[in-house]
């Protein structure tokens, strides 16, 4: 017989628990650093996942040189004058440096202070998340339950140094949502790229963000444990050329493959977004461009820049690189009235470009995603989505008889280039990387 006695008593400890277990601003100052093991603890078993994380963002979270850019020179002074954002002064750090928040710690001591805000997204802090508060993960609003119980995928591990538990949630791409969903004080979703999993292809199919971020291969857990089959600790994103390189095919073809010298062509470039379960591009898609760039080369070695053909959606504006000025709020921050903006995009203009724009209150792009009330028209690549882009060209005057080449490119930055320079971002930041090129050739004649 079940004893009823029992099971309330079992419920209330868990009420219990779970009224200690703060989550997401709550729980800002709800803990302390001592808490929290350093990873170098943890590496003295778990060597292989320690230097895996080391070379990963999430051991660089809050070092990485443009987030501390971002942080202490956009987002810290915006805060400081607009009350509509003022969380962000101690919000950013719920994903950034969580340890730091929990502690209370907030502004963490710049990076050069070699504070433990510099551990990032720690072992322990992934170990001791428990579950999140809610419906929907975001905004950090998972809960960490740190002591001597770690969390992990594996059932009947054992540790000489802590107690081990499993725990289904570790596995979920919830988990993963709890920072890689984002709601701005506008309510708005700046980021979204569990809510893009979920309502796509592979969350149909079960296959997780950790299958694609966290490889499976043999190997062990820690240096006393068997070999088992064990998740890569690798995080491979945004940051990763590799990652990058082909998560977009492409092809392109003329509609002729014999053009008159006054002629025209239509060239069309179709574009599958191939490998990503999410939005290509995802994540801080205010900050991050893709654009697709098509040049011809004749047979004399004349080269010439091809603007996409308009499709005519609203605000498609956005989706073409021009000259025009944006980010203005960014002002606000450095404290320079009127200002003007720097220019919006940074590449060649008339490349189509794959983007969300974010705005302001004002209406006005924006690259800071607290400040966004409202976007722009989304024409980003959905998972397994294929766009097809049109261009067409007359042919010019000067053009040469004979075989034209032409060369589609479809290019990366995860920060926009007058934005990184106005704000003296290491220029490794604005790199381009080529997802993928394609050609293909037509002749020209008299």
């Amino acid at each position: 017989m079940i004893n009823k006695s029992l099971i309330s008593v079992v419920f209330c400890f868990v009420l219990a628990t779970s009224a200690w277990a703060l989550a997401g601003e709550a729980a800002m100052g709800s803990r302390s650093y001592d808490d929290y093991e350093k990873p170098e603890v943890c590496k003295s078993c778990h060597l292989d996942f320690y230097r895996q994380w080391e070379q990963a963002m999430m051991s660089q979270a809050y070092t990485h040189h443009w987030d501390e850019i971002e942080y202490f020179e956009l987002a810290i002074p915006h805060a400081e004058k607009d009350e509509v954002v003022a969380g962000v002064r101690e919000g950013c750090n719920g994903c950034h440096a969580p340890i730091a928040f929990l502690a209370g710690d907030v502004p963490p001591p710049r990076p050069e202070e070699n504070s433990r805000a510099n551990e990032s997204v720690s072992c322990d802090l992934c170990h001791t998340v428990t579950g999140f508060e809610g419906d929907t993960p975001y905004n950090f609003n998972w809960i960490s339950e740190p002591g001597r119980v770690k969390y992990g995928p594996k059932e009947g591990v054992q540790s000489p140094h802590h107690d081990t538990q499993k725990s289904e949630f570790l596995s979920q791409a919830e988990f993963c949502g709890t920072c890689h969903n984002e709601m701005s004080p506008y309510d708005q979703w700046v980021k979204a790229t569990h809510l893009e999993w979920r309502e796509g292809p592979y969350s149909k199919e079960g296959v997780r963000c950790h299958d694609c971020h966290m490889p499976r291969a043999i190997g062990r857990n820690a240096k006393m444990s068997d070999e088992d089959i064990v998740a890569q600790h690798l995080f491979h994103g945004a940051h990763d050329p590799g990652k990058l390189a082909g998560a977009v095919e492409l092809r392109v073809h003329p509609d002729e493959r014999e053009v008159p010298y006054d002629g025209a062509v239509q060239l069309s470039v179709q574009l599958f977004n191939s490998k990503a379960g999410h939005k290509i591009p995802t994540g801080s898609v205010e900050d991050r461009i893709v654009w697709l760039h098509l040049e011809a080369e004749d047979s004399e070695g004349k080269r010439y820049h091809l603007p996409v053909d308009l499709k005519g959606f609203e605000g498609e504006e956005t989706t073409i690189a021009s000259d025009v000025l944006a980010y203005q709020d960014m002002g606000i921050a450095k404290g320079i009235p009127d200002f003007p903006g720097v220019q919006r995009d940074g590449v060649p203009l008339g490349d189509r470009i794959f983007r969300m724009a974010y705005l302001d209150p004002q209406g006005r792009m924006t690259i800071q995603q607290w400040n966004t009330a409202s976007f722009g028209p989304d024409y980003r690549l959905g998972p397994r989505e294929t766009k097809i882009e049109t261009f067409t060209w007359e042919m010019p005057d000067d053009i040469a008889a004979g075989e034209v080449e032409i060369l589609a490119q479809l290019n990366y930055q995860k920060l926009i280039t007058p934005v990184g320079e106005f704000l003296n971002v290491p220029a490794e930041e604005m790199e381009i990387v080529r997802i993928n090129e394609a050609r293909t050739r037509f002749e020209v004649y008299e």
